[in-house]
């Protein structure tokens, strides 16, 4: 059973909230991040990529990188941006997006729980990828941003949380500039806290939803601080985590779409033929006037979410701008189809029985792509490094995969988004998802809570 705890969250004060908090730190490239920071110095991705704060010629992973970060951790408490809370307590953070809410519970998970199993994984990570975030965690002496995990909804926690959002516990109410609206609560309560903890520890497990990797990096300083202190009791912050614990039911996933740059040599129509072959039934659903009402898919109630338009332009809450997306009709509306933009029509591609499969993994539509059309017929084997094939998560529109063909791709697939059910399924099981399989929305903040590493 897993050990959700409650802690001394260091987090800005209220009036500096809506500048400070800010988007993960992966979303941004360098420049972009530096951009950002320019233009709202107080901004956490200050913090989050202190290399904003040097010349480019710096490298982004050098030391002084690190150490101006806890630098500037460290001004903000002295400064008064942040406070810490006297006593432990969970806190809830409410995020609404285009009219859904969802409500999770911050708090620490166990690093224990994630290296026995308690805390499910869907997705491998890559070291070279956890090196930074080891280094930032463990030069600030804190986590800094959550990760984002999945629990199975329980009704009394349900009613806990809702009887927690009141005025008098309200800590933030902003919406941030991409128009996702975030509310923060605080549960201080000893009886209530006593039981949240007890609720936790009633359910079987946590799944990661978004976060492998910081994840596995907040775990590996905690071995490594243990290592450093072989009189350790377990108490000591350093073997919790940072987290935001969301119930199953009030999540939703976007669909994580591919484009590809070229057909593997072969002209369109040897291309249209060897899907075929491969067992995917083709039907033509438009041509290259496209207005979004394909009646056909009009119903699709799982496609792209728009995000905030603005006189045809959004920003969404990974901080990129988005077109109106005429070409929302185009998305397919069950799972086991697939749309197809190809020298400017779109296409229904149908996957027979004969390729579909129970398997948890096999299973998903992204695998039945990758396995039947993306490998055998493109020659694409491993999507993780292929550079023939890039990803575009589903909240920039179908608009943006016409963008890709028409800029530096061939062709484009647009995927039906795998569902929470299949997540939790194929972490139920023990196996891995295929790279770029679930993209979420809205993107948690960094900054709003914070996990110091000695408390």
């Amino acid at each position: 059973m897993p050990q959700v705890t409650p802690f001394r969250a260091i987090r800005p004060v209220k009036e500096k909230a809506p500048l400070f908090c800010a988007l993960p730190y992966d979303v941004y490239n360098r420049a972009e991040a530096k951009e950002i920071v320019k233009e709202n110095p107080l901004s956490f991705l200050a913090i989050d990529r202190a290399e904003t704060s040097f010349p480019d010629s710096v490298d982004t992973y050098a030391d002084e990188v690190y150490e101006k970060a806890a630098a500037l951790l460290s001004g903000r408490q002295t400064d008064g941006t942040l406070i810490q809370d006297p006593d432990p307590s969970y806190y809830i953070y409410e995020l609404t997006m285009d009219g859904r809410v969802q409500t999770g519970i911050t708090a620490c998970s166990l690093i224990d729980d994630y290296l026995n199993g308690t805390i499910k994984k869907h997705e491998n990570t890559r070291e070279e990828k956890e090196i930074d975030r080891i280094r930032h965690v463990d030069t600030t002496n804190a986590h800094t941003g959550p990760i984002f995990l999945i629990y199975r909804a329980n009704e009394e926690l349900r009613g806990i949380v809702t009887e927690a959002k009141k005025e008098e516990n309200l800590l933030y109410d902003f919406t941030s500039d991409d128009g996702i609206r975030h509310r923060a609560f605080r549960i201080a309560d000893e009886a209530k806290v006593k039981r949240i903890r007890e609720i936790f520890g009633e359910i079987p497990c946590t799944y990661i939803a978004d976060g492998h990797h910081r994840c596995a990096s907040a775990v590996k300083v905690g071995l490594k601080r243990r290592k450093e202190n072989p009189s350790f009791t377990g108490e000591e912050g350093f073997n919790r985590f940072l987290s935001v614990l969301f119930p199953d039911d009030e999540l939703k996933i976007l669909p994580y779409n591919r484009v590809v740059r070229d057909l593997n040599g072969l002209t369109a129509d040897e291309f249209m033929k060897k899907i075929r072959e491969a067992g995917f039934e083709i039907r033509e659903i438009s041509g290259e006037n496209v207005s979004g009402k394909n009646t056909e898919n009009d119903t699709n109630d799982s496609a792209s979410e728009p995000g905030v338009m603005e006189d045809d332009k959004g920003v969404n809450s990974s901080g990129n701008a988005v077109n109106s997306d005429a070409y929302a009709a185009c998305s397919p509306s069950r799972k086991g189809t697939f749309s197809m933009y190809l020298e400017e029509k779109w296409y229904l591609l149908t996957a027979s029985d004969r390729i579909l499969s129970e398997d948890p993994v096999k299973g998903l539509d992204v695998s039945v792509l990758q396995d039947h059309l993306l490998g055998p017929v493109l020659g694409i084997l491993d999507p993780r490094t292929d550079r023939r094939i890039d990803f575009v998560g589903g909240i920039r529109g179908n608009g943006e995969l016409v963008r890709r063909c028409h800029k530096d791709m061939k062709a484009a697939f647009a995927m039906y988004p795998t569902s929470i059910k299949e997540l939790l399924s194929v972490a139920d099981a023990g196996l891995l998802m295929p790279p770029k399989s679930t993209w979420f929305e809205p993107k948690l903040r960094s900054g709003m809570f914070i996990h110091s590493l000695n408390d």
